[in-house]
């Protein structure tokens, strides 16, 4: 079983339900069921990983409006949809909603599994994304000023010498903040640092 995994499944037919369930199952895959969107909002954690099997019509909030819904709360879960009766505007707005797949049912098993793995593989992705991030943002609050200086100065390709001179102090008190500095990122070299500030620089 994928550890931590748990495919979510929002439909109000219990048979599909079931059957999802049981198909998922079959891999190894963990899976909670919901008749209604309302109800898996109601038990929500975004901090669990998996993916989210959403049936497009229901009743009181459609599937769409629980792909919207999410997102307003800027809490992102990979969705693939399913719907007996799907047409292209509809097909259009859940994949510019960010929508994984779009299956029609009576769905073929093999087509629903593999579009459920990569649901959970985009998920996997952006929470690892989403933790180094964090990891960077961490080691940036514990950089003293000085360290900091160095830092932005190490990263304009500047060496040793030339921010001893900008910033008035020895050439063995810069190696020094920089040795300090890329231990607090955990990272070997400059060239690291440079690569991994540019990965978080806000798009």
């Amino acid at each position: 079983m994928t550890q931590g995994v748990t495919v979510f499944v929002v439909d109000d037919d219990e048979a599909v339900r079931d059957s999802v369930k049981e198909l998922v199952a079959s891999v190894g895959l963990r899976a909670e069921t919901f008749a209604s969107a309302e109800a898996f909002l109601a038990a929500h954690d975004p901090t669990r990983a998996g993916c989210l099997v959403l049936d497009v019509r229901m009743a009181r909030i459609s599937g769409l409006g629980l792909q919207a819904r999410l997102r307003e709360m800027k809490a992102p879960i990979p969705i693939v949809f399913v719907t007996a009766h799907a047409d292209v505007p509809m097909v259009v707005e859940a994949m510019r909603g960010g929508a994984v797949g779009f299956v029609t049912k009576p769905y073929r098993e093999q087509e629903l599994l593999d579009n459920i793995n990569e649901a959970i593989a985009k998920d996997a992705a952006a929470r690892s994304d989403s933790s180094r991030h964090g990891q960077f943002a961490r080691a940036l609050e514990l950089l003293t000023e000085r360290e900091n200086e160095v830092m932005q100065l190490a990263m304009q390709g500047l060496p040793s010498k030339v921010i001893a001179q900008r910033l008035d102090i020895s050439h063995r008190t810069v190696e020094l903040h920089r040795s300090r500095v890329l231990e607090k990122f955990g990272l070997g070299s400059t060239a690291e640092l440079i690569r991994i500030a540019a990965e978080h620089r806000p798009r």
